[in-house]
């Protein structure tokens, strides 16, 4: 599977902007999964939350230092993770927050599980943590637990019970939830270079692993020889010019809620779906002005929400300005089509 001509491109331009967008390089964005509300993290040291079907902000959190991730709690409160070190709990109803728990370095990740009650935050002080919500504001009440990573952890995703974590080294540890003493499994990345981003399979058998040379692993939990015979990777985010090669980090992966196909976003400014178990490239939206930094999908997948922002992959440089789009999805661009009529290798 690659880049291959033939898939179509959208002519539907960007989608629609949100307004009110960050001023500054977006870390994180996620639909709500009861409803059309979106979270945003961003360096301007802010978590948003937007109506994304009305175009409306809603509102809106200063931290006092840039918000390197964020995740939804319930539909109107959420969990962010600090470059200062913080993990904070938001309510927008009432315009509260507080300091859940800390950790010794920057919070990298923040995921909360429905499954365990838990907000699970990654870090580079090389710990993940687990922290209990309902506790009384304070680390000494909330802290549940904190297991040492291999390396500074980069990315997270959870699926039901299933923790995947990717740090710098491309290690990546597998935990059940129920039994964090030690991983599940312990893994090294099939990619060669740094992990970018780790999203769960929506069926949990597996999950997608991006790096920051153009391609992506998909890669299975069952370690059986007939499942792992499954894993395979891809080329992607790739230009060729001239026999030359030119190759983008990808920086995101969502996939689809509805069809389990999957969504990527690369440093070259470009979208593309793809089905994996056919492994093909469904579609490619048109050309974003800058880097796409992350993508979510809503609830029941009829939207797409699209970071583009530059990650500062190539140094100091005029770059436009940060901006969200909302796309409305066409069932054509992400289901899956029948073997039959696929088109040929």
């Amino acid at each position: 599977m690659s880049d291959a001509p033939g898939a179509p491109a959208s002519a539907m331009g960007s989608g629609r902007e949100l307004a009110n967008p960050p001023s500054d390089g977006i870390s994180n964005l996620r639909f709500s999964n009861h409803s059309d509300h979106l979270l945003v993290s961003s360096w301007d040291k802010t978590v948003r939350l937007y109506d994304a079907e009305a175009n409306v902000l809603k509102g809106e959190f200063a931290h006092p230092g840039p918000v390197l991730d964020c995740c939804f709690h319930d539909d109107s409160s959420g969990f962010s993770a600090g470059a200062d070190h913080t993990v904070r709990r938001l309510a927008f109803t009432s315009s509260k927050e507080d300091v859940l728990g800390r950790h010794d370095a920057p919070v990298r990740c923040v995921e909360y599980s429905y499954a365990a009650g838990q907000v699970i935050t990654g870090s580079w002080d090389k710990t993940i943590k687990c922290w209990d919500p309902r506790g009384v504001s304070g680390p000494e009440r909330t802290l549940v637990g904190t297991y040492a990573q291999p390396e500074r952890v980069y990315s997270m995703s959870l699926v039901g019970n299933r923790l995947v974590v990717a740090t710098a080294g491309r290690h990546v540890s597998i935990y059940d939830l129920r039994n964090m003493s030690q991983p599940e499994q312990k893994r090294e990345s099939s990619l060669k270079y740094q992990t970018r981003c780790v999203r769960c399979f929506p069926n949990g058998t597996g999950y997608a692993l991006s790096s920051v040379e153009g391609r992506v692993s998909m890669e299975f939990f069952d370690l059986s020889e007939s499942a792992q015979s499954k894993k395979y990777a891809f080329k992607c985010h790739r230009k060729s010019e001239s026999g030359r090669d030119t190759v983008y980090p990808v920086n995101a992966i969502a996939f689809h809620p509805i069809y389990g196909t999957f969504a990527t976003g690369g440093h070259d400014g470009f979208v593309n779906v793809w089905d994996g178990t056919n492994k093909k490239r469904l579609y490619q939206y048109s050309k974003y002005a800058s880097s796409i930094a992350s993508l979510s999908f809503s609830k029941d997948g009829h939207l797409l929400a699209v970071a583009s922002s530059y990650g500062y992959e190539e140094g100091e440089k005029p770059h436009e300005p940060d901006a969200i789009f909302i796309r409305g999805v066409n069932e054509v661009e992400v289901k899956p089509k029948p073997k039959a009529l696929a088109a040929p290798q």
